[in-house]
């Protein structure tokens, strides 16, 4: 057997096989023998089939069969030879296949890449920290009570905070666009669902008043085409509703699952939870954030195979979020390009994660994924039975355990990188984190 490698280009390598037309014959001439002493034909006993005519009848899907079978063997020993990691199913394309000759293939593939880590001991971290205050849960209990309200009409005239039934139509210099009418549509002032200038517009107005608004679409606007443009809405008021939150009762304290209906229970509870999704919070942004500096230290080629998987499950994750696991939605209807970049970010995430943890021979601590199981478990009403579920399902747990591996790996980076906490409030805590701003250096490249 002959092999060559050539670099195509970046991570793609095309390794050319040759394997002698012996060895092809032989394991032909092989199977054509195995396949007579089973073959049935008519006019021939069980196993009595000549060899020749078997060869005449079967022949060519033997060979096939071969041919595959030794692209199989030889592949994987030229890549082990070669010392090549293919990172994706390689192509294969046939250069010589006729019967009687030296069998040359070409294998084209894409390969990881090899990958040395930089130092991470540079790298200045800022850790959040944060507590659940008195002044949270007050708040955290008003918005609970603000989604269990009631609204009533009222005969007055519009107040932030309330909600108006509106139609409504737009125009952009006298021409209608898409997106801008709608009729009966529910509107909370002061929610900040419209652009800016159009809920403040109907603060005042009654039930069957008509308004003219004057707004502007901001220039971070979604749709391309209204960015940046002046509008008018002609918008005519159905009704004006007010809020009436929800009482602090049994029944509402029922609505949350709760078992001891009491209001010091009921804030118990939601201050247990607020801190179990602090802490959770806390750590996914400090993992981002170390994750993200490892990125940044280490810029590597990223196997375009692997992105590609990812975009499909970022395409996937989109789809049963919005339209449910059920659902028929073609993938291919969502671009590639709406998650291109979260795509190459996780994949080398991934990768580097991956290194750090052969690098540095990083073994899963067993203890570290039972108690996991047990933290996740004290959220379901019978715990134990999640324990034992989690521990008798292999894929399951594999899940946990890459989870303990990654915090594994986070534990290693931040004991050698420069590290400083930071205080925030509890809202700023758990806000999402925000995009990098783009840097002049950035946005010159």
């Amino acid at each position: 057997m002959q092999v060559s490698v050539e670099t195509t280009s970046g991570l793609e390598r095309q390794v050319t096989v040759t394997v002698p037309a012996e060895r092809i014959d032989q394991d032909v001439q092989k199977r054509v023998q195995q396949t007579a002493r089973t073959a049935r034909l008519d006019g021939f006993r069980p196993g009595k089939v000549p060899v020749k005519v078997v060869k005449k009848r079967y022949g060519k899907g033997i060979r096939e069969e071969v041919l595959n079978q030794v692209i199989q063997e030889t592949l994987f020993k030229a890549t082990t030879d070669e010392k090549l990691q293919p990172a994706n199913s390689p192509s294969i394309e046939f250069k010589n296949d006729k019967e009687g000759e030296d069998f040359e293939y070409v294998a084209t593939f894409e390969v990881y890449p090899e990958i040395e880590l930089a130092d991470f001991s540079g790298v200045e971290i800022e850790k959040l920290s944060a507590e659940v205050k008195d002044e949270d849960l007050d708040q955290m209990i008003e918005t609970l009570r603000k989604q269990q309200a009631s609204w009533d009409e009222v005969e007055r005239a519009a107040e932030d905070g309330d909600r108006v039934k509106i139609d409504f139509a737009g125009t952009i210099d006298g021409e209608a666009f898409d997106g801008g009418k709608g009729e009966g549509m529910d509107l909370v002032l002061g929610s900040n669902t419209m652009i800016p200038g159009f809920e403040s517009g109907l603060v005042g107005a009654s039930a069957g008043d008509e308004k003219e608004l004057d707004v502007t679409f901001p220039e971070s606007y979604h749709a391309e085409e209204l960015k940046g443009k002046d509008a008018k809405f002609a918008v005519k008021v159905q009704s004006v509703s007010a809020q009436t939150l929800a009482e602090l009762n049994e029944e509402f304290f029922s609505n949350f699952g709760m078992e001891e209906k009491t209001l010091d229970g009921f804030k118990a509870e939601v201050r247990k939870n607020m801190e179990r999704e602090l802490v959770n919070t806390l750590k996914m942004k400090l993992k981002d954030q170390v994750f993200r500096e490892l990125v940044k230290l280490n810029s590597i080629d990223v196997p375009a195979a692997l992105i590609d998987n990812e975009i499909d499950n970022l395409r996937r994750q989109a789809v049963q979020q919005f339209a449910g696991p059920d659902s028929d939605f073609d993938l291919n209807m969502l671009p590639k390009e709406m998650f291109q970049e979260q795509a190459v970010s996780r994949v080398s995430v991934g990768l580097l994660v991956q290194e750090f943890i052969k690098a540095n021979d990083i073994k899963v601590d067993d203890e570290r994924v039972q108690t996991s199981i047990k933290e996740l478990a004290e959220t379901y009403q019978e715990p134990q039975q999640v324990i034992d579920w989690y521990n008798s399902n292999q894929e399951m747990l594999n899940q946990i355990q890459s989870l303990v591996m990654e915090d594994q790996v986070l534990d290693q980076l931040l004991a050698s990188a420069k590290v400083s906490e930071v205080e925030v409030s509890y809202e700023d805590a758990i806000k999402p984190a925000q995009p990098e701003a783009e840097t002049e250096e950035d946005a010159a490249e």
